[in-house]
């Protein structure tokens, strides 16, 4: 199999990054999916809040993303969840060690998560990654609908023809989650699948966020040829 590395990332605070790694990581260990999870929060640390077994890299280490590079060697699936204010220093990591020949060389392949949301700047985070790593990786757009369903500004972005039509992107609609399930989840340090069994939540909530679950899911599903390990046939740079 073709090793895969998902990197969720997009600089700008707020669009949704942790919380879609958090159900991303939920979701290999319901598929039982053999992966890696990797934190880079150092202020909230939301990915190893709810999967304790995550690693910490420390980007403020000039060496902090070596071990990236360590858990692609040693693992089929490694899953990172790039902090805020971390585009520029991630790519410009890239760009020191050769990234792409690194990963080339373990036959890994590459795809970028970027949460988007009603605001310009998650689109101008997107233009940045995009135009920077061109067609050496995927990409899978998520359109984030925590704060808002519309997105016109993306939708009616250069950036998103240049993505969709040049890149070959993917696009995942995010459903809002009820502000008082993410409350309490938050409150408990669940995933939703842990909260199912748990008495914080009652009958209906726990089938409210069953569905929300099954939504996430099933747009996972639609797309696991670039957010798994492929058979090297029928994996290929987008």
């Amino acid at each position: 199999m073709s090793k895969r590395l998902v990197i969720i990332l997009n600089g700008k605070g707020g669009v949704g990054k942790s919380f879609f790694a958090t159900n991303l990581v939920q979701y290999f260990k319901d598929k039982k999916v053999p992966h890696q999870a990797i934190d880079t929060d150092n202020e909230n640390s939301t990915l190893k809040r709810y999967h304790f077994e995550a690693d910490f890299v420390d980007l403020n280490d000039p060496r902090g993303l070596d071990s990236l590079f360590a858990a692609v060697e040693a693992s089929s699936l490694v899953v990172m969840d790039g902090r805020a204010a971390s585009t520029d220093l991630i790519l410009d990591y890239f760009a020191e060690v050769s990234a792409f020949d690194l990963l080339d060389g373990m036959d890994a392949r590459l795809t970028l998560v970027i949460p988007v949301n009603h605001e310009a700047d998650s689109v101008t985070q997107a233009k940045l990654i995009a135009e920077t790593l061109g067609n050496r990786c995927q990409y899978v757009i998520v359109k984030n609908q925590a704060h808002s369903e519309h997105f016109v500004l993306y939708e009616k972005s250069r950036t998103r023809s240049h993505l969709m039509d040049e890149l070959h992107a993917r696009e995942i609609t995010m459903p809002k989650m009820y502000d008082w399930l993410v409350a309490a989840l938050n409150q408990h340090n669940l995933t939703a699948t842990a909260a199912f069994g748990h008495p914080a939540f009652n009958l209906v909530d726990r089938q409210r966020l069953k569905n929300w679950q099954k939504s996430f899911n099933t747009a996972v599903d639609e797309h696991r040829e670039v957010l798994l390990p492929q058979p090297p046939s029928s994996s290929s740079h987008a």
